[in-house]
């Protein structure tokens, strides 16, 4: 049975992390996942602003602006809402319902370029995450992966790692939103857009935007899952043939 995101049972969660006893497990869980030296890859993409910045499309006072606008309107109804509920179906023990958002949110990627960096980010998340936390339900979805059963999308793998491993739903959202306003604020610092007191400004001028993107995801349902941020899917297809690139996306 599904658990709401305050019961986290201390047997759980001494099973799946290793703060067992303290309450602080899924905590935990959420910091090392979420940073820049967890090798899954997703600090290697610039979530498109390196087209945006190609084009000349911004500059360090738009650099909020569009973060913004990618939180709510691009990760926020996509790839949020698809790990919310992912990790629901993962904690019901439906791993047919995650697979179902699986392909749902990978039909909503319109570019080669993002459909590849979701599917490169989730697998590595996978493997690394079945190696790492060891947890059955992990082990199980990466099968399916491997299998082609599942295209592998990093918000749904981080949706069914975040379950395995008893950390609320609400709480994982929110970890993976802030890792990607870090991955955005560290693409803009490579890109000349900003300096490393200012990137630290942007992050936490996000956090509003976070709350607000993580309640909206977790009132979604399935068939509202997409992206409608079009101008990104039109720099992240220029990105595609740039001639130089330091990001993967």
């Amino acid at each position: 049975m599904y658990r709401n995101e305050g019961d986290t049972p201390a047997a759980d969660t001494a099973g799946a992390t290793t703060g067992a006893g303290t309450g602080l497990g899924p905590l935990l869980v959420s910091l090392q996942l979420t940073d820049s030296a967890f090798p899954s890859g997703f600090y290697t993409l610039s979530h498109s602003l390196e087209g945006f910045a190609q084009a000349g499309a911004v500059d360090p006072d738009s650099l909020p602006l569009l973060l913004r606008d990618l939180l709510l309107h691009g990760v926020g109804p996509a790839d949020a809402t698809a790990l919310a509920l992912a990790h629901r179906a993962t904690a019901a023990g439906d791993p047919a319902a995650a697979v179902r958002v699986d392909e749902h949110l990978f039909a909503t990627k319109l570019g080669r370029e993002m459909r590849q960096a979701a599917t490169r980010t989730g697998r590595q998340l996978l493997d690394l995450g079945r190696e790492v936390f060891d947890r059955p339900e992990i082990g199980d979805y990466s099968d399916r992966v491997v299998r082609r059963e599942a295209p592998g999308t990093q918000a749904v793998a981080a949706g069914v790692i975040y379950a395995a491993t008893r950390v609320p739903v609400r709480q994982a959202v929110a970890a993976d939103l802030f890792a990607f306003c870090v991955s955005f604020a560290g693409a803009a610092l490579r890109l000349r857009l900003t300096d490393h007191r200012t990137a630290q400004t942007l992050i936490r001028g996000a956090a509003p935007v976070i709350e607000e993107t993580v309640e909206a995801a977790l009132r979604r349902e399935l068939d509202d899952v997409g992206a409608t941020v079009f101008a990104s899917d039109i720099m992240s297809g220029r990105h595609e043939r740039a001639e130089a690139r330091l990001f993967a996306s």
